[in-house]
């Protein structure tokens, strides 16, 4: 079993789409985990499904309907072709693409983490003078930290495998937007691919278990610590 060059410009790209299409996942899932968490509002439960629709929805769908907006008549893509941003078919909609899926999972697992933490601390932030954005930073941003870290590596594993909704928006051209899983797909497609197909499916899997085990790792340091 070989390596082509174009398998490591694959795998390359899909490290390159997942760490970037995680950090941006990290501040918004935070935020939105929070909101979801504190707030009080009569939309909250709206709110909740909609940010979870992601992990029920076919990815497919997640990429044709960041389509319609990315587009180039869509409402986002209009926007974007003012200021000459081009997205679609290119590494950053995979990036997108995969920040989308990923979302929701790293959503669930920063909640649960701030559902964790003793209310008591926050009314006695509050008593104390401290506001509303005071209290999110220095008290639950930093007890949050292990949730953000094993929800990371979720949302990390979750984009290195997505494949429905970068194909939609990304598409799928070699050395481009080519990851893992579409470059999988092309070689099932080739007369003769098998053995290539077989060697990325050993990669995937082998960076899937390395994650996971770096996920129950850290969960069970900060448990220590607890």
């Amino acid at each position: 079993m070989t390596i082509t060059p174009a398998d490591i410009d694959a795998l390359w790209l899909s490290v390159k789409v997942a760490t970037v299409a995680t950090a941006l996942a990290i501040p918004v899932a935070f935020l939105l985990a929070a909101l979801l968490v504190y707030s009080r509002w009569r939309i909250t439960p709206l709110l909740d499904g909609i940010v979870n629709l992601p992990l029920v929805l076919p990815p497919v769908v997640v990429g044709y309907l960041l389509l319609l907006l990315c587009g180039r008549h869509g409402p986002i893509g209009q926007i974007l072709a003012e200021f000459d941003i081009q997205l679609i078919f290119t590494w950053k909609a995979a990036v997108l693409a995969c920040a989308i899926i990923g979302l929701p999972l790293l959503i669930r697992s920063v909640r649960l983490g701030m559902e964790q933490i003793d209310p008591h601390l926050l009314h006695a932030a509050r008593s104390l003078g401290a506001s509303r954005t005071d209290t999110l930073i220095h008290i639950i941003l930093p007890l949050s930290l292990p949730a953000i870290a094993t929800g990371s590596t979720l949302a990390f594993a979750r984009s290195l495998g997505e494949f429905g909704a970068t194909i939609i928006l990304a598409g799928n051209i070699p050395g481009v937007t080519q990851t893992i899983p579409l470059a999988i797909y092309d070689y099932t497609n080739t007369p003769g691919g098998e053995q290539g197909a077989l060697v990325l499916c050993i990669i995937s899997i082998a960076v899937s278990y390395l994650i996971l085990l770096l996920n129950e790792g850290l969960r069970r340091h900060w448990n220590r610590q607890n």
